[in-house]
């Protein structure tokens, strides 16, 4: 049994496993740490992936087609929860289309390479992908180079997001639409301006039971106590 003071502790966002005997939990951002090769990528703190075979794969496994060619980059804030098999797609793998045949010759190199350099290619322009802060992503997703998905957000399983999504918003399919919203636009807009996801994590353990079963009222008022 715990003492009540390991009962009380804080997690720690910086531990790679952060529930015992849980392997297939990763917090993502010290895992991030130990990924030198990887510098395109930004994770907030206590953003988990989960996965029973592959959970410290997460880099290799998951990002499709980083190759860093294109200067995007993936911002995932804090506190999201990734489940197994999601993945997130560069424009690295975004062939050009602006002609006839939309096959790369250019990476065979020889004499295709010198016919038209890749550099020279009509890529399609991406930005950045970005996520919010307490985003949960379902299992399988797959979300598409350049979208924002909002705070508050829900992925549902195998999903593939191919456009911007609301905060506080429910989207699921292929291609991935708004099924609901889990608040309203001007509750949400209050949700995202007290932006608990940034308080101190003490003050966070204390709202926990508002930001669990509470409502936007209850969760001002918490604030409002400072």
């Amino acid at each position: 049994m715990r003492s009540k003071a390991e009962a009380a502790r804080l997690p720690d966002p910086d531990a790679l496993h952060p529930i015992a005997n849980k392997p297939r939990v990763v917090f993502l951002k010290p895992l991030l740490a130990t990924q030198p090769g990887i510098t395109n990528c930004e994770i907030g703190a206590f953003t988990y992936y989960d996965d029973p075979l592959h959970a410290k794969d997460f880099f290799r496994r998951n990002l499709l087609y980083n190759f860093g060619a294109s200067g995007a980059r993936l911002v995932i804030g804090r506190f999201c929860a990734v489940a197994t098999g999601a993945r997130f797609m560069f424009p690295d793998a975004m062939h050009a289309t602006g002609g006839p045949s939309t096959y790369p010759f250019g990476i065979m190199g020889g004499a295709f390479e010198m016919a038209l350099p890749l550099a020279d290619y009509p890529w399609r322009a991406s930005g950045d992908t970005v996520l919010g802060h307490d985003i949960w992503v379902g299992m399988e997703a797959l979300v598409m180079p350049g979208v924002r998905i909002g705070h508050g957000a829900v992925i549902g399983a195998r999903a593939v997001v191919t456009r911007d999504v609301p905060d506080y918003a429910v989207a699921a399919g292929n291609p991935a639409t708004v099924r609901r919203r889990r608040y309203s636009e001007e509750d949400a807009a209050r949700l995202v301006a007290l932006g608990w996801w940034d308080w101190p994590v003490a003050r966070i353990a204390r709202a926990i039971p508002v930001l669990a079963k509470g409502g936007v009222v209850a969760l001002e008022d918490f604030s409002a106590q400072g």
